[in-house]
């Protein structure tokens, strides 16, 4: 996080880290997604945690983007020990703003400002998108943040702060209110001309420029792709050197057959998976598949190469692999994504850490036949890979996470040894789900009220957890081969002491006072230049200086 911070700041755009915290899982972060699949609850979840781990595990990423200057934090869906995370002063006025010293300024999620005083006192700076359902024309602040001011319920210096904080990171990043560059792109859409206010459907106009901002940055993905990609096994089928024969088998080494951008936020599973789902996703400007960029180095390479790209279609790929000489390769994956997308069943949350697309069945098939058959798994997390990952047929195996538009040519500079996989894995491989000791809440467990999920295992996630037990993993976190050998020697560790803890001491300056000031809220309405646009709803207004 530290590092993806610096990256995008250096570019002059505020970087925002999220979700704070404690955002876990998918499964009820927001009452109406799980009303809408028949979850009858009133309240989001509530993670329950205690001091101890807060500080020591889920804070330590936030700690690093704080540390790397990141300008703005986004608060969480669901609540932190039954107080919602965009009103919970603990987490924002406590530990984010006071102990970890943020500077910055604090956004909701869409929609997950439950309250508009309790947000503001708490350490909620800036409230997106701004009403309290979408396009309703209704919000906690707006005018009703003035009249809390007016009112004494929120100090008038909350109001300097949230905009001082908006505007510091604004120009920690370099930018100027007289440099900015007018916008040329509309995210809502992908037509070149439409309305300014969709919504309502006011000011049409030109709002796509369809600018080709790409210049170098597939070679970049590129690379990160290919030197990303973690070894998990190798039993010297690895790197591939003008191989005469390959079979490819899977749906994920091909294209989706609706395109790469198909389903909306990439809501579906068809084809080889490179990205995820949810609201944060972004068209393929292209997708090179690993078929396509395979059938090319076959073509430089001589190499006879046939592919069966159905999961299911097992005759004919009984047919295929068992020929003699046949280097099998098998790709297969498991997705994940935002809550608000149900993919087969999968709630945002994977509903188990098996294979998509019968892809354990597909590999132990193919193995069963083919006695060098590599294996590559585009997946969002660990897999179970128990059932055939020790065969002697399973020769290679490795981890391509989500590359990215340059799938296919990453995974190739990978097989063939133009770049070496020198990556780790940043989980464990367990044999069995339950060897995690934390699971996923799939069920309400609070009668109507919030789902309770309580951190009770403490520290003890992914390795601690299988350590504490005495469970020995499939591939250790951090596990990782490469295609070349090395050895340690003569390792001396030596002892450092720390010296002790002293937390600080003494208070922040007192909160300023104002003098007398108009409580008639008709003299705090928006200029009269601004012109009103009327919500087609409700036919409340919207005003706008646009």
């Amino acid at each position: 996080m530290s590092e993806t911070t610096k990256g995008i700041q250096d570019a002059g755009v505020v970087a925002c880290a999220k979700h704070y915290i404690l955002n876990e899982q998918e499964h009820f972060r927001q009452v109406g997604e799980s009303v809408g699949r028949g979850y009858n609850i009133s309240e989001t979840l509530s993670s329950n945690i205690d001091d101890k781990t807060m500080h020591e595990l889920y804070l330590w990423p936030f700690a690093d983007a704080v540390r790397a200057g990141v300008g703005s934090v986004m608060c969480s869906y669901q609540q932190i020990n039954n107080s919602y995370g965009c009103q919970n002063s603990k987490t924002l006025n406590g530990i984010l703003k006071g102990e970890l010293g943020f500077q910055g300024f604090v956004m909701s999620d869409w929609q997950a400002q439950h309250a508009g005083v309790a947000s503001a006192l708490a350490g909620m700076d800036m409230s997106t998108p701004g009403d309290t359902v979408f396009q309703s024309g209704l919000s906690f602040w707006g005018a009703n943040l003035t009249v809390a001011v007016l009112n004494g319920t929120v100090p008038a210096y909350r109001i300097d702060d949230m905009a001082m904080r908006i505007m510091a990171a604004f120009f920690k990043v370099g930018q100027t209110v007289e440099g900015l560059e007018p916008v040329n792109m509309d995210s809502w859409s992908l037509d070149t001309y439409g309305y300014l206010h969709a919504g309502v459907k006011d000011g049409y106009q030109q709002i796509n420029w369809h600018v080709d901002v790409q210049s170098d940055h597939g070679n970049l993905i590129r690379e990160i792709a290919g030197k990303s990609t973690v070894l998990l096994k190798n039993e010297g089928a690895l790197p591939l050197k003008n191989p005469k024969f390959l079979a490819v088998i899977g749906e994920d080494a091909g294209p989706s057959p609706l395109g790469p951008n198909g389903c909306a936020d990439r809501g579906c599973n068809k084809g080889t998976l490179a990205m995820s789902w949810g609201s944060g996703t972004a068209n393929f400007p292209y997708l090179s598949t690993p078929i396509d960029a395979l059938n090319q180095q076959a073509i430089n390479d001589h190499t006879r190469i046939e592919a069966v790209l159905d999961n299911y279609a097992t005759n004919t790929i009984e047919t295929l692999v068992k020929q003699d000489g046949a280097t099998a390769l098998v790709f297969v994956n498991a997705n994940s994504g935002e809550g608000y997308i149900d993919v087969d069943g999968n709630e945002g949350d994977r509903q188990n850490l098996t294979l998509w697309g019968n892809g354990d069945e597909l590999i132990k098939k193919v193995s069963s036949l083919c006695n060098n058959t590599i294996v590559v798994i585009h997946s969002v997390g660990p897999t179970l890979v128990t059932d055939w990952y020790d065969s002697p047929n399973v020769t290679a195996i490795l981890w391509a996470g989500l590359p990215g538009q340059e799938s296919g040519r990453a995974i190739v500079d990978v097989l063939y040894g133009k770049v070496n996989p020198a990556a780790r894995t940043p989980f464990t491989w367990a044999a069995k789900s339950e060897d995690y000791g934390a699971d996923v809440l799939y069920k309400p467990n609070n009668g109507n009220d919030a789902p309770q999920q309580d951190f009770t295992e403490g520290n003890f996630i992914d390795y601690r957890a299988l350590d504490k037990a005495n469970i020995k993993p499939i591939f250790e976190f951090g596990h990782g081969l490469s295609y070349t050998t090395f050895k340690y020697a003569n390792i001396k560790v030596e002892k450092t002491n720390a010296g002790p803890y002293k937390p600080t001491k003494g208070k922040t300056v007192e909160a300023p006072t104002f003098g007398n000031f108009s409580t008639n809220i008709e003299d705090y309405a928006f200029p009269r230049a601004i012109r009103y646009i009327r919500e087609g709803l409700r036919g409340s207004r919207i005003r706008t200086n646009g």
